[in-house]
């Protein structure tokens, strides 16, 4: 057996000298060097310690704010029914699954909440995943491969985009809501097999996508339809089925729909719903469903309580478009730089990471959190604030937050 060969260790790496200490490391060095451009850019990302329950008043670094930048639509993340939920069910299948979902970890709960979600959005049957991330990756990678194609929007969540590299299909991205750019791609792809996904309300802007126009297309090429309707689901439609409902689209004009828990629902992982070959195609193959722990029983337990509240207490919603309505008529009256989007995601443009920041502090200087979204999340010269309402604002919150953008942004 050959010796082990030894490097000799370079003069610059070796000990400064007296102190007989290594140098840093060479690769410290370079992430240091890159947080450092990150910082010098105002694109360097900072966490924040939430101390107590999801609230639009939440204690955030020690300090109590009027907030609006969660996800939690219809206030359901601290709401009693959901927590009690979670404890009986805490109670009766302990707190971790201890198991991939193939393996023992597919509990009664999973099984329940899988065969309400399939009956909730008008499928066959659901799949559970642990995140709304690794439901899209396991979806787009079981769906497509080498030798197959993948048409997506240019502003679709990281999640879709990044499966879209990792599927090893052949990635192409239309124009952000262009049907006609789409058809355009699809009139020249040579792939034999393709998919097309979309975001169903895009999470930065709060638009819609044009559904209808974009299965018209696709009806034309014959290439199945992929939704992620993650902010829409509980949100959108009269009755909180998602923005297939606000379309009176039919479900076999999207066969794969994924959803998440962690928006409206007020809870936390994700799914897939479609028809039973399609689940079971992904039992099969997708790689981050199978080699997972499942999803904890007593999560799976709270998102059935919150998807009884969702269908059962339509008040929320309609409080909701009520804030949301309050919120436009004032930003129209004050002329705030605010996109057009109807929904709960009103996102108000600065262009620049700075301006961004600097209305953000100055904001929490007056008791009112909203983060400021950055490059590379939002294109270049778009940053903003997303601002996001729940179901437990109030119509006098909506106006305590006009008022101080009234006052900033002047």
């Amino acid at each position: 057996m050959a010796p082990l060969m030894v490097c000799p260790l370079p003069s610059d790496l070796r000990g400064s000298g007296d102190e007989g200490q290594p140098l840093a490391a060479p690769l410290d060095s370079v992430l240091s060097e890159q947080l450092e451009a990150h910082r010098a850019q105002q694109l360097l990302r900072v966490r924040h310690i939430l101390e107590g329950p999801q609230q639009v008043t939440p204690l955030i670094d020690g300090q109590r704010y009027l907030a609006f930048c969660s996800n939690d639509y219809l206030g359901l993340a601290n709401h009693p029914e959901v927590i009690a939920a979670a404890q009986r069910a805490a109670r009766e299948y302990g707190v971790g699954s201890g198991a991939s979902s193939l393996v023992t970890g597919h509990s009664r709960a999973h099984r329940a909440l899988e065969q309400e979600l399939a009956a909730f959005t008008g499928r066959e049957a659901a799949l559970v995943f642990s995140t709304g991330y690794m439901a899209n990756l396991g979806a787009i990678t079981a769906l497509v491969g080498w030798g197959t194609s993948i048409f997506e929007d240019r502003l679709n969540h990281a999640s879709l985009l990044d499966a879209g590299v990792l599927s090893r299909a052949r990635l192409h991205r239309y124009r952000h809501a262009d049907a006609e750019h789409l058809g355009q791609l699809l009139e020249r792809r040579q792939a034999r097999r393709s998919l097309v996904v979309t975001d169903a309300l895009f999470s930065m802007d709060g638009d819609l996508a044009p559904l209808p126009d974009l299965i018209k297309v696709v009806q034309c090429y014959g290439c199945p339809l992929m939704v992620d309707d993650a902010h829409g689901l509980g949100v959108v439609g009269a009755s909180g089925r998602g923005t297939l409902e606000h379309f009176r689209l039919t479900a076999d004009l999207v066969p794969v729909l994924v959803g998440t828990f962690g928006k409206a629902f007020g809870t936390f992982g994700a799914f897939v719903a479609g028809s039973q070959p399609l689940i079971d195609t992904m039992v099969q193959r997708s790689r981050s469903y199978i080699y997972t722990t499942a999803l904890p029983a007593a999560i799976a337990e709270a998102t059935r309580a919150s998807l009884k509240l969702v269908q059962n207490e339509s008040w929320r919603r309609e409080h909701l478009y009520q804030l949301v309505m309050r919120f436009r008529d004032g930003a129209k009256r004050l002329h705030l730089p605010v996109k057009d989007s109807r929904s709960p995601i009103q996102p108000v443009i600065l262009g620049t990471a700075e301006a961004a920041l600097k209305v953000s502090a100055q904001l929490k200087s007056r008791g009112i959190f909203v983060s400021a979204i950055r490059p590379p999340t939002v294109p270049m010269g778009s940053a903003r604030l997303r601002i996001t309402f729940s179901a437990g604002h109030q119509f006098e919150d909506v106006d305590r937050l006009l008022d101080a953008l009234s006052d900033i942004l002047r």
